[in-house]
């Protein structure tokens, strides 16, 4: 697989050339020189699908192209990335992980762009995220990464303040006028949003490849600065790293105990001995986003298009909200994020959350987004003030009580 510029299509507006991590430098001259190796990285991001990979493997050149490489002593001929040399060694690539660890021969792999570097492995005895890691003649890689002697890695950027938070920011500091929180932005993403509105981070490694020690001291450094006692994690999708994710909070924890801690997520992997060990490691606060109940809705909006995958990922944060509900309310902050556009989603299913949520509890803190035109579907309208709040009225008929909604003359309710 190689890329192939759609020049028809392309803006030039050099989200692959600034922001994607190209593995042989850059992304446009790369495939006008032949040197693509297909990892992908870059149909991921491009806003006007420009990008496309194309199957030449047929190709003589192409053939030639392949390389012997030994993953765990065992000898395979490849070509491409490192997470093509572990398919052709039959080691599964998995879009849900297994944190029990019982499955052998799998590795997470979620965002494919290099940002979350949960797909680790070691490449010559060095560390390297597997999916945008170019393969070379001879190259030995080791699936097994003792995480004591290595590194914890991840791409982090856009690290500043927030005036009005996120779905987990409690909804009486959102009107506070000054910074509330600080935040760092996780890169990578499980999900394939076409309205996603934070697609420069969701789908390319281009921030800043941090440990957790040296993200922690970046947004300690802020909350002092802005004087506020709040930091967020976010993304992308924050939670796809777990070890990371919980070593920056521990040591954020370590270095100051009073802070709060704050993590946004799609929910889509949380499962409850994650949410364990995230509150056991200090989080303080959780937004999580409840996007459908309808699995069809949750592809339009997602973009997956594996339905079994979809179904899992839905199940997974909808259970996350009701594990957190019935065993850490007196220690957790919650807050329940809903996406809307009428483009994406009905009001009658916005009804339908509602009512699934008033039955886990009537008062938890729900948080309407007015999703705006953004990454590959410029054509929605984002909603109008009127349109929110006629949302945030359904909500409250399902009889919930704390219903909040994200405007264009700010946050609404409750």
């Amino acid at each position: 697989m190689t890329a192939k510029c759609l020049l028809e299509k392309c803006i030039n507006c050099n989200i692959c050339k600034d922001y994607v991590t190209c593995p042989v430098g850059n992304v446009k001259r790369s495939i006008k020189n032949g040197k693509c190796i297909g990892c992908g990285a870059c149909v991921i991001s491009c806003p006007e699908k420009a990008l496309v990979l194309e199957n030449n493997f047929q190709k003589k050149e192409e053939y030639e192209k392949s390389m012997t490489v030994f993953v765990n002593n065992k000898k395979i001929i490849a070509s491409g990335t490192v997470k093509d040399a572990l398919k052709a060694s039959d080691i599964k690539l998995s879009k849900f992980p297994d944190f029990t660890n019982e499955i052998k021969d799998q590795i997470f792999i979620p965002c494919e762009c290099g940002g979350c570097w949960t797909c680790l492995v070691l490449v010559n005895g060095k560390p390297a995220p597997s999916c945008i890691t170019p393969l070379q003649d001879g190259m030995k890689i080791e699936t097994i990464v003792p995480k004591q002697k290595y590194p914890l890695l991840r791409v982090i950027s856009s690290f500043g303040a927030h005036t009005v938070g996120g779905v987990g920011t409690p909804y009486w500091l959102k009107n506070k006028k000054g910074p509330i929180e600080v935040v760092g932005f996780t890169h990578g993403c499980n999900l394939r949003c076409p309205q996603c509105q934070n697609f420069p981070m969701a789908f390319t490694a281009g921030g800043h490849l941090l440990d957790p020690y040296e993200a922690s001291n970046i947004l300690l450094g802020l909350k002092e600065v802005n004087e506020v006692n709040r930091i967020v994690i976010s993304g992308g999708e924050s939670t796809l790293n777990r070890i990371w994710l919980l070593e920056l909070i521990k040591s954020i924890k370590n270095q100051d105990n009073d802070v709060h801690i704050h993590v946004d997520t799609n929910g889509t992997i949380l499962t409850p001995d994650y949410i364990d060990a995230l509150v056991d490691a200090g989080m303080t606060d959780i937004g999580i986003d409840l996007k459908s109940i309808n699995v069809s809705t949750y592809m339009e909006i997602t973009g997956l298009d594996n339905l079994e995958l979809a179904k899992k990922y839905l199940q997974t944060s909808w259970d996350a909200v009701e594990y957190i509900i019935k065993n850490y309310l007196d220690r957790v902050f919650l807050g329940i994020g809903i996406p809307y556009n009428k483009s994406l989603i009905s009001k009658e299913e916005i009804k339908g959350i509602g009512k699934m949520i008033f039955k886990m509890k009537p008062d938890i803190q729900v948080c309407i987004l007015d999703y705006r035109p953004e990454f590959r579907r410029k054509d929605l309208f984002k909603p109008s003030f009127e349109d929110m709040v006629e949302i945030k009225e359904i909500l409250n008929d399902t009889g919930l009580e704390t219903v909040i909604v994200q405007t264009d003359k700010g946050h609404f309710g409750p």
